[in-house]
């Protein structure tokens, strides 16, 4: 496979990370997290996210949500989030296996959530018979590519907080609706109200590794023993950690998902009059969605690798990275006006 639109994740890592993955495989460090390299992330992460942020690194994307959830959570509570989310979609039933909670959706037109979709499903507090809503959950970038302001989030964080409620944001993507907004993380995160993230950076640029973090103190009281518990703590923590203080340190997260967004904008603009196609959902990230005629969806899957969203409307999902280049992107189109033909 040349090249695939087909997810960030089909990338490999950023030739910057494999040389730091590299520099830290000297000599010795302490394992489970109290190496060196561990320290100075921690701080960093301080840094970014406020001096409360205590970040927690764990396997993969699916860990950070489970855990990330869990600490905020009983068995009892219910979680709230847009039909479309990744903890509904495509975490094989885990948020409810590992937290027992009810996972509750509601469908929006462009993956986000606002106050009125969430206010008709803050019922049965304090009833023995139903589960108590303890979450609201967003995906920061969305999952149909769409990126929340900071006000809209801050109105999320508000209700929930109103309800004795936490705001738990899904960040796999959070470094490009940070690229697209021009914030700073902590913008979108800490100072607008959210609680508890996953910070990832493996459709960004890094090899492996995600993160939990937790912005209020109480809420890391538990943490470490969730993490082990579930199988999630790295013994050569170092190696997650040198990846981050590359990625992090200096704005390598920043530069990759600046290309990554860049590139779905060019590939937009490449299609966007282009008979027979029609651009389904505003480009704010590094996805583009689209309808296409099925026989030309079948003649450029052959040459391309991309995902169909939707089955029934021929929706799909062309995904950008930190290096793809703008020579894919007219090989693509190119074969894509082929195909309509």
């Amino acid at each position: 496979m040349k090249t695939s639109f087909g997810s960030d994740n089909h990338s490999g890592a950023h030739p910057s990370v494999l040389r730091a993955l590299a520099d830290a495989n000297q000599d010795y460090q302490l394992s489970y997290g109290e190496d060196e390299y561990s320290a100075r992330a921690a701080d960093v992460f301080r840094s970014i996210f406020g001096e409360n942020a205590q970040a927690f690194f764990v396997f993969n994307g699916t860990g950070a949500n489970v855990l990330c959830l869990q600490a905020l959570t009983q068995p009892y509570h219910a979680i709230i989030c847009p039909e479309t989310a990744h903890i509904n979609q495509d975490e094989c039933g885990a948020p409810e296996r590992f937290t027992g909670c009810k996972v509750i959706t509601t469908n929006t037109e462009d993956g986000k959530l606002h106050p009125e979709h969430i206010r008709p499903l803050l019922r049965g507090f304090g009833f023995q018979h139903h589960s108590q809503p303890k979450v609201i959950s967003i995906s920061q970038v969305t999952e149909l590519g769409t990126v929340y302001t900071p006000e809209e989030i801050k109105a999320l964080a508000d209700l929930a907080h109103e309800q004795g409620m936490y705001l738990h944001m899904d960040g796999s993507r959070l470094a490009n609706a940070a690229a697209y907004l021009d914030l700073p993380l902590e913008a979108i995160t800490t100072r607008v109200g959210v609680d508890a993230l996953s910070f990832g950076g493996t459709k960004n640029g890094m090899l492996m590794g995600e993160s939990v973090v937790l912005l209020h103190p109480l809420l890391a009281e538990n943490f470490l023993y969730i993490r082990k518990q579930s199988m999630q703590l790295f013994s050569k923590s170092r190696f997650v950690a040198a990846q981050y203080l590359e990625y992090l340190n200096h704005g390598l997260w920043l530069e990759n998902a600046r290309h990554a967004n860049h590139m779905a904008q060019y590939l937009a603009k490449r299609i966007h009059n282009l008979p027979g196609i029609t651009i389904t959902q505003k480009v704010e990230s590094n996805a583009v969605f689209a309808i296409i005629p099925q026989a030309a969806r079948r003649k450029l899957v052959e040459k391309h690798f991309f995902y169909i969203w939707n089955e029934n409307t021929g929706e799909v999902r062309w995904m950008c990275s930190f290096n793809t280049r703008k020579t894919h992107v007219d090989v693509f189109v190119n074969d894509l006006k082929k195909s309509l033909s």
